[in-house]
């Protein structure tokens, strides 16, 4: 009895030394052995064999890509515009001992580096030139963290700028001037177009003058050579001249009394006279 009871306790020792001493260690990890409280070596993926009792796999390190949400924070920039700025980041563990023993925790380090590291690059920068080079922010962006986190074993794959979006404040005044601006647009806009339409309408007046003088010149020319050729014709003869005078007159006369608006028709008394005076007659 007392045998069994030491075989079975000289089993249990060795499954727990060859538990001890066998790792397998899945694909896309690494894990980090101490020795005795001091860093040992890295395990790769796959069978790996380990001293039982004197080492001990102290860190399960993933050598996947990792994505990195940064938080958003506020910005001023060069010209004292508050803009709220996030970004994300693609990190990957080259070195698993330095990313553990380098640093306490390199989330949060690479984190709070990237937040300054934006803080500093657009502070630098005009608001418009902010909002318009993403690509020229992200190239330094990598180009100021690379080097800081590589001392922890760490290669930072690419870094992306989300939003850059003014504040609340900034925005509201922003739309304001917008609507400013194009108000102001509409106004020189209708201002040109009355402008225009009144330079048209003066210019169609001018021309309208001009065409009037112009007739009245050629009407002017014309009673000239009318009355020249009347007057060559009848020379000293009173009759024809009295003749025609009647028949206007007494065509106007058709003409009044004709009109719509026309309520009282004007004979004169010495008519027959009148008419005997055209005709040349005395009697």
């Amino acid at each position: 009895m007392e045998g069994l009871v030491i075989a079975a306790v000289f089993l249990g020792l060795v499954v727990l030394t060859v538990s001890m001493a066998v790792k397998l260690v899945p694909q896309g990890f690494k894990f980090v052995v101490q020795r005795l409280g001091k860093y040992h070596k890295t395990l790769g993926p796959g069978l790996n064999f380990i001293m039982p009792y004197i080492d001990r796999v102290a860190f399960k390190v993933t050598t996947k890509d990792i994505v990195m949400d940064i938080p958003s924070q506020e910005v001023i920039t060069h010209d004292n515009v508050v803009l709220v700025v996030n970004a994300v980041s693609y990190i990957n563990i080259v070195m698993p001992d330095k990313s553990v023993y380098g640093v306490e925790d390199y989330r949060i380090a690479i984190m709070n580096l990237v937040q300054t590291s934006l803080r500093s690059i657009i502070g630098e920068m005009k608001l418009d030139d902010a909002l318009s080079s993403r690509e020229m922010i992200k190239v330094r962006l990598k180009e100021a963290i690379s080097d800081d986190i590589s001392g922890w074993g760490i290669t930072l794959k690419t870094v992306e700028i989300q939003d850059i979006t003014p504040s609340d404040t900034m925005q509201d005044a922003m739309e304001e001037q917008a609507a400013a601006e194009r108000q102001r647009r509409a106004t020189v806009t209708r201002a040109d177009g009355e402008k225009s339409a009144a330079i048209l309408e003066a210019e169609g007046r001018l021309e309208a003058s001009k065409r009037d003088a112009e007739a009245k010149v050629v009407l002017a020319q014309a009673s000239q050579t009318a009355i020249t050729k009347v007057a060559e014709a009848i020379k000293d003869k009173e009759l024809p001249v009295t003749y025609l005078l009647g028949e206007k007159y007494i065509n106007s006369i058709q003409d009044m009394a004709l009109s719509d608006n026309a309520k009282t028709i004007l004979i004169p008394a010495d008519l027959l006279a009148s008419i005997r005076g055209m005709l040349g007659s005395n009697k």
